[in-house]
């Protein structure tokens, strides 16, 4: 396939365009800067610029530009760009998409989102027909996947993928945890009690795959792993696997100070299940959270 890739530099963009140039397809990476190569098409998603020629042609797009929300400590300018990075980039594609010739259109649009669509869940289980949220993530989210709509409406499939957390030593939520684990210096977060929607990478990977190639499959999907965990079970199991104590609580008090408005995200509970891949016959290669730890360690 030939595959216009945005956020290629990111956690998760440069790991996919590994995968997908090494199963052989045609990937072409959207960059902010000039380009280094006929691999890559410039694009300024903040002002709206992105040549249709660099789209037309595309069996596929897949959106994965934004600022990463656990990068910094959030203010009201990071707050910002966390959420106009995601808009920008998506209504840019989206209305370039749709202003094509439709024999020059891509068949498929893949564009992030996440679980923090769904806000504080509690104990309650969703899957991809549970309405929005509260909170500023979840405001986020459905900005972010109603940019999408202009692909949808030119007749495009587009599939928002409701990301989890997933884990990987070299990034997102495990990285940051490693020496606070290793130096025993760790433990749950607050109460411990809030749910996390995890996915092993390799799964991550293969789930994206799984959906650029299932034309049946189209709207919101949770790419998240099938045993969602409570972060006290989450603290425990990668101590366990680390070989190190996870004793000292964090307080929420702490993450507030450390992590501004950030922390309200991190103490969120989303119990989130993977409908729409399960009822797919998606086969997950970690299905629980030490497999997927393990792998995550000794990768």
């Amino acid at each position: 396939m030939r595959i216009l890739l945005a956020g290629a530099s990111g956690f998760l963009g440069t790991r996919l365009s590994d995968r997908l140039a090494a199963d052989g397809h045609q990937v072409t990476r959207l960059v902010r800067r000039a380009p280094n190569g006929p691999q890559e098409q410039q694009w300024d998603p903040a002002a709206g610029q992105l040549d249709p020629a660099a789209v037309a042609g595309s069996d596929a797009v897949v959106n994965l530009a934004g600022a990463g929300v656990g990068d910094k400590r959030w203010d009201d300018d990071y707050r910002r760009l966390i959420r106009s990075s995601r808009v920008d980039s998506s209504s840019t594609l989206a209305a370039t998409i749709a202003g094509l010739p439709a024999a020059d259109r891509p068949r498929a649009l893949l564009n992030s989102s996440a679980v923090g669509w769904y806000g504080n869940t509690g104990d309650r289980v969703v899957e991809e027909d549970a309405p929005a949220g509260e909170g500023f993530l979840a405001d986020v989210c459905r900005v972010w996947e109603a940019a999408t709509r202009p692909a949808e409406d030119a007749g495009v499939r587009v599939v928002r993928l409701r990301t989890g957390l997933p884990l990987h030593r070299d990034g997102g939520l495990l990285k940051p945890q490693l020496l606070p684990f290793k130096l025993g210096i760790a433990g749950r977060l607050g109460s411990g009690r809030q749910w996390l929607p995890w996915i092993s990478m390799a799964d991550w990977l293969d789930a994206t795959l799984f959906l650029l190639a299932r034309d049946d499959i189209a709207g919101p999907v949770n790419v998240v792993g099938p045993h969602p965990v409570t972060n006290a079970e989450f603290t425990k199991e990668l101590a366990r696997q680390l070989h190190r104590p996870a004793i000292i609580p964090i307080p929420a008090l702490a993450l507030k100070v450390a992590l501004g408005g950030f922390a309200h995200e991190a103490l969120t509970s989303t119990r989130v299940l993977p409908g729409v891949l399960t009822q797919a016959s998606y086969p997950f290669h970690h299905p629980t959270l030490p497999k997927a730890l393990h792998a995550a360690l000794t990768a």
